[in-house]
C-alpha cells in the first residue's frame, strides 16, 4: 500500500530509483539486501514528511534527484565507511553515515592485543582502498607488537580473459596463506571480496588445503558482507565459521522484514533488477513470451526469499543497509528542515527544480551538520561537527552450520562516545571457534612465547615477534611472558630459583636464637668458666714452688687476659649496634695482645733466668719482675695505640650488605679502616712469632724449667690458627665471618689455656707431691 502511494506520487522517482539502484548494485554478486532498504526508507521517510508536511511529491523528487545523480557518497553522504572519495571535489563536503575507519582500524588492534595475537597475515583488494588501508595499519599495528606474516592481494578481474590470470595468482596466494604460520588473518575489501576469497581457496592448488585452512580465524572488515556468487551457493562456506566480523551497528526497523519478505517481481513492475536477482537465486527462468520454448525451471514469482542461504540473500538488515536507511532518512529530514525555515527559500515551486535545486543543496548543508532525529528503529541519528553520524561497531562472531545456514552472534562492540576504558567491550567466551581448535582459545605467534624467567633476543633479519628466547642472567629475573630484558630485583629482594619473580631477603646475622650462636656462645661461657677455675686454683696455690717458678704475677695476668679474650667473643654474637661495633675489634686486639705479652714475657724471663746461672754472666742484672713487667707493658700500649689510632680516624659501625649473598641481607658491622684492623692482626702475629722462636730456642732447657716447651707447643697452636683465619675469614660472607672470628679467638685462646697450664694444674691438683722445692731440685740434680 505504502509503495503504490509513493508510484502515486511520482512515477519518475520510481524509475530514477530503479535505474540508480542497479547501478549500485551492479558491481556485487547478490545485492538484494542492500536494494530493499532505498525503497523501504524512502517509503517511510516520505511518509513521515507527509504527515508533518503535505509536501510528500515534493521531496520525494528532491530526493530521487540527489540519487540519480550518482550514489550517495559520490555526492553528499557516505553510507560506507571508506575514508576517501576518488572523485572528491574541492570544497565539495561529505558526510558519513557510518563509523569511520579509524574507529575500525583501533577496533581490530584492540582485538589482536586482547588475544595477544601478535603474527598475523592481511589481505587486501588490489585498488586504492585495499593500498590505503595497508599503509595505514602497517605502522600502525607494529608499533603495538603485531607483525605480519604476509600481505596479500585480492586480484581484481573484469573480462573472463582474465580469470586464468585470476587463478595463477590466487594459486600463489593460497599457497602462501595456507602454509603460513599465523593463524589469523585480517581481511579487507569490499562487499563482494567474500565471493573472490572462496573463489580462491576454491581453486587453491595446495594439496592439503583444507587441513591448513581449518587453523586460521578469521577478522573481517566492516565494508565485507557475507555474500557469494549465484554458482558459489553450494560450496561450503566452513572456513569462515569461527570468523570475527567488524560490522556497523543495526536495529532492524518495524516491519522491514515483511516489507522484504513480500517483495517479488509480480509486485515490482518495470523493476527488471529483482527479476534478474529472482532468476539467478532461485535457478529459474521466467517466461518470455516470444521464444517459443523455454528451458530451464519455470520461475512462479511465489518463491520463498526466506529459504535462500545466507550467503546469497539475508532477510534481516544489513550494516551497510542500515547506514542507507539512515542516510535517507537524514537527508529527508533535512531537506525538511530547509523547506520549514523562515531564514531560507520560503517558496519553492516544482516548476523551479531545475533552476534552483542545486543552489538548494548548497544550502542544505547547514541543516545536515545540526541534524538529529530518533529513525525508525528508536536510533538516534546526529552527525557531529567532523560530519560523521555518531554511530558503533558491533563485534560479531560468524556462525556456519553444516546444511551453510548462517548465523551472527554479537559478541562486543566499539562505542567512540564511551570512555576510553570502556569503549572496547569483549565478551571472548561467547566466541565460537572454529572445531580445528577444539574451543579452545587460538594461538598465533611467530615464536612460542617466553615464559617468565627469560627474555626476548630478536632473530637476526626477522620480524620483532619472531625471537629466541634466552633465560635471565644471574641475578636478573622476568616477571612476565615475552619480556624484552631482564631486569634487577630491588635491593632487599633477591630472584628465584626459576627467575620469574621477586622474594624477600632474609635478614641475616649471628644470633643467638640459631644453633651457630648457640654453640659459639656456650664455648666462650665454659672456656672462660674453665680459665676462672685455672686462675682461681693458682691463687689457691700462690705460694707452692710451681707457681712461683712460674712467675706468678705474669700468670695471673696471662690467665685474666684469656678470660677476657674468651669473654670478648661474645660481642661479636648478636644484633650489630653501634657499641658492639665499636668494641669488639680493638677489644680483642688489646686483649689478645697482652696474652700475648705475656707469654713473651714469660719466655724471655725463662731464658734470661737459664743465662744468668752462668758463671760471671751479664744477665743477671736483667733477672727480675721487672724485665716481665717491662715487656708486658711495652707491647701492650703498642697495640693500644694502634686500637686508638683506628677508633679516632675511621671507627667501625653497623653496616648492612645486601650484595655479597643474594638471598640475605647481612647486618654486619663495618671494619671502616680494614688497613687498620690487619694493623692489628700483623701486631699480634709479630708478637706470637717472636714469642714462638724465643721459646723453640729455649726448649732443651733443664726440666726445672720445662714450661718453655709448653709454650713452644701453644705458640705453634696459636699461629697456626691465626695463619689460617685469614683466608677463612676472607673466604667467607655475612655471619659466618663472625663465626670464623670467633672460632679463631677460641681455638687460639684455648691452646694457650690448656698447652701451658694443663701440665701445672696436673701438678696442682693431681700430683700435689710433686709441687715442693725438694722435688724441683731433685729434678735439676
Amino acid at each position: 500500500m505504502a509503495g503504490s502511494k509513493l508510484e502515486r506520487l511520482n512515477p519518475w522517482f520510481t524509475r530514477t530509483m530503479s535505474s540508480s539502484l542497479m547501478r549500485m548494485s551492479s558491481y556485487g554478486p547478490t545485492s538484494l539486501n542492500r536494494y530493499a532498504p532505498f525503497p523501504y526508507a524512502m517509503i517511510n521517510a516520505v511518509q513521515v514528511i507527509e504527515e508533518r508536511k503535505k509536501k510528500g511529491r515534493h521531496f520525494a523528487a528532491m530526493i530521487a534527484f540527489h540519487v540519480q545523480k550518482g550514489r550517495f557518497q559520490t555526492r553528499k553522504l557516505i553510507y560506507g565507511s571508506a575514508p576517501v572519495m576518488n572523485d572528491k571535489s574541492p570544497g565539495l563536503p561529505f558526510y558519513q553515515m557510518a563509523p569511520s575507519e579509524a574507529l575500525q582500524y583501533e577496533g581490530i588492534l584492540s582485538l589482536l592485543l586482547h588475544f595477544r595475537w601478535t603474527w598475523i597475515g592481511v589481505i587486501a583488494t588490489d585498488n586504492d582502498n585495499g593500498e590505503r588501508f595497508v599503509q595505514t595499519i602497517s605502522p600502525m599495528f607494529t608499533k603495538s607488537g603485531v607483525c605480519f606474516a604476509f600481505i596479500e592481494r585480492i586480484p581484481n578481474f573484469s573480462f573472463i580473459s582474465e580469470v586464468d590470470d585470476m587463478l595463477r595468482q590466487g594459486a600463489i596466494i593460497s599457497q602462501k596463506f595456507f602454509s603460513s604460520k599465523a593463524n589469523v588473518v585480517v581481511a579487507s575489501g569490499e562487499s563482494y571480496s567474500m565471493a573472490t576469497l572462496r573463489l580462491l581457496s576454491y581453486f587453491s592448488e595446495h594439496d592439503d588445503k583444507t587441513k591448513n585452512v581449518e587453523s586460521k580465524v578469521w577478522i573481517i572488515t566492516a565494508q565485507v558482507e557475507f555474500a557469494s556468487f549465484v554458482f558459489q551457493r553450494y560450496w561450503d562456506a566452513g572456513i569462515f565459521n569461527g570468523a570475527i566480523a567488524f560490522e556497523i551497528q543495526i536495529r532492524n526497523p518495524p516491519g522491514f522484514h515483511q516489507y522484504v519478505l513480500h517483495r517479488n517481481p509480480s509486485s515490482t513492475d518495470g523493476d527488471g533488477f529483482i527479476r534478474d536477482f529472482w532468476q539467478q537465486a532461485f535457478e529459474c527462468v521466467f517466461p518470455d513470451i516470444t521464444a517459443d520454448k523455454v528451458e530451464g525451471n519455470i520461475c512462479t514469482g511465489e518463491e520463498k526469499l526466506e529459504s535462500l542461504p545466507g550467503s546469497l540473500f539475508e532477510m534481516s538488515m544489513t550494516g551497510h543497509s542500515y547506514s542507507i536507511h539512515s542516510a535517507v532518512y537524514t537527508m529527508a529530514h533535512a531537506l525538511h528542515a530547509m523547506s520549514t525555515s523562515r531564514l531560507r527559500h520560503r517558496r519553492i515551486a516544482y516548476k523551479e527544480r531545475g533552476k534552483n535545486l542545486n543552489q538548494q543543496f548548497w544550502q542544505l548543508h547547514h541543516f545536515l551538520r545540526s541534524i538529529s532525529f530518533n529513525n525508525t528503529a528508536g536510533d538516534v541519528v546526529f552527525i557531529n561537527q567532523n560530519g560523521v553520524a555518531a554511530s558503533s561497531l558491533d563485534i560479531n562472531n560468524w556462525i556456519i552450520f553444516a546444511n551453510q545456514s548462517f548465523h551472527r552472534v554479537r559478541v562486543g562492540r566499539i562505542d567512540p562516545q564511551a570512555p576510553p576504558d570502556q569503549s572496547f567491550i569483549l565478551d571472548a567466551d561467547a566466541i565460537t571457534w572454529h572445531s580445528w581448535f577444539n574451543q579452545t582459545r587460538p594461538l598465533s605467534l611467530c615464536t612460542e612465547r617466553c615464559l617468565p624467567g627469560s627474555s626476548k633476543k630478536v632473530k637476526e633479519g626477522q620480524p620483532p615477534c619472531c625471537y629466541d628466547c634466552i633465560p635471565c642472567a644471574e641475578g636478573k629475573i622476568a616477571i612476565q611472558e615475552d619480556m624484552n630484558d631482564c631486569y634487577k630485583c630491588p635491593d632487599k629482594e633477591y630472584p628465584s630459583k626459576n627467575r620469574d619473580a621477586c622474594l624477600p631477603k632474609d635478614i641475616s646475622f649471628l644470633s643467638y636464637e640459631e644453633p651457630l650462636g648457640i654453640s659459639l656462645a656456650c664455648l666462650s661461657l665454659f672456656l672462660s668458666l674453665i680459665t676462672a677455675l685455672v686462675l682461681g686454683t693458682f691463687m689457691k696455690h700462690h705460694d707452692t714452688p710451681i707457681v712461683i717458678a712460674n712467675n706468678r704475677n705474669l700468670t695471673y695476668t696471662l690467665l685474666i687476659s684469656l678470660l677476657l679474650c674468651f669473654l670478648c667473643a661474645l660481642l661479636f654474637i648478636g644484633r650489630p649496634e653501634k657499641v658492639t661495633c665499636f668494641l669488639r675489634q680493638t677489644a680483642f686486639g688489646i686483649i689478645f695482645s697482652t696474652a700475648v705479652s705475656c707469654v713473651l714475657a714469660k719466655t724471655f724471663t725463662v731464658v734470661l733466668a737459664f743465662m744468668a746461672t752462668k758463671p760471671e754472666s751479664r744477665m743477671r742484672k736483667w733477672v727480675g719482675k721487672g724485665l716481665g713487667h717491662s715487656i708486658l707493658l711495652s707491647c701492650s700500649i703498642v697495640q693500644a695505640g694502634i686500637c686508638t689510632v683506628w677508633l679516632a680516624t675511621s671507627p667501625p659501625y653497623p653496616d648492612v650488605d645486601m650484595h655479597s649473598v643474594m638471598e640475605e641481607i647481612i647486618l654486619e658491622c663495618n671494619e671502616g679502616s680494614v688497613a687498620m684492623f690487619y694493623c692489628v692482626l700483623i701486631y699480634m702475629s709479630c708478637l706470637a712469632t717472636v714469642s714462638f722462636a724465643v721459646a723453640f730456642l729455649a726448649r732443651k732447657l733443664p726440666d726445672s724449667f720445662n714450661e718453655a716447651k709448653f709454650i713452644t707447643f701453644s705458640m705453634l697452636v696459636f699461629c697456626s690458627v691465626w695463619l689460617s683465619f685469614i683466608p677463612s675469614y676472607l673466604s667467607t660472607k655475612g655471619k659466618y665471618m663472625a663465626a670464623v672470628e670467633i672460632f679463631s679467638i677460641l681455638t687460639s685462646g684455648g691452646g694457650l689455656l690448656g698447652c701451658i697450664f694443663s701440665p701445672k694444674c696436673y701438678i696442682i691438683i693431681l700430683r700435689p707431691e710433686l709441687n715442693n722445692r725438694e722435688q724441683l731440685i731433685r729434678k735439676k740434680n
